[in-house]
């Protein structure tokens, strides 16, 4: 596996480095030691997925608070999306500051999403899944998000003629409304 930074600490791009041959490819999509070693979370309890009809879905930002953060392994497994991190920790260096790469089915790559931080996505293809490796049980008195359109944030989402949002997501704060 190939870690590329995101300029956000602890944050990272993966890429397999698959091995080919006549049959198709092999790739390590999660090491126990390759994550320990770059002191990353190797205790995910759970796994997800999400499955999008329309091109335009949007998911997001996303994250779980205290005393349960959540660390997430994210990968696309069909389609593909635009996903976004952003670093919401207190006191850090990039706090507010995003990231966004292109993962497909094709490509493999992942994102590892630190505690802290908050995920979203908008899929560029019709019936985009993701699958996600997760440090943390889900407890949705915890579950916690920020606006997509954060204007603090600026993230620059690609342009969709029918952007898909969940009214739950519409309603979700912004930075400056959470922080009060």
């Amino acid at each position: 596996m190939i870690f590329r930074g995101t300029g956000l600490a602890g944050a990272y791009l993966i890429e397999p480095e698959p091995q080919r041959d006549q049959r198709g490819l092999f790739a390590r999509t999660w090491s126990l030691e390759t994550f320990a070693e770059r002191g990353l979370a190797t205790g995910f309890s759970q796994c997800a997925t999400s499955f999008n009809l329309a091109a335009g879905t949007l998911r997001g930002l996303h994250f779980q608070d205290a005393p349960h953060p959540e660390a997430k392994l994210v990968r696309c497994t069909r389609g593909r999306v635009f996903d976004v991190i952003v670093d919401l920790r207190p006191g850090s260096a990039t706090l507010h500051r995003w990231f966004a790469a292109e993962l497909g089915a094709d490509d493999r790559r992942m994102i590892y999403v630190p505690e802290g931080f908050a995920h979203g996505f908008q899929t560029l293809e019709p019936e985009s899944e993701l699958f996600y490796q997760i440090t943390a049980p889900y407890r949705a008195d915890l579950q916690r998000g920020v606006r997509w359109d954060d204007p603090t944030l600026a993230i620059r989402w690609p342009a969709a003629r029918d952007r898909v949002i969940s009214a739950r997501d519409l309603a979700l704060p912004l930075l400056v409304a959470a922080a009060a």
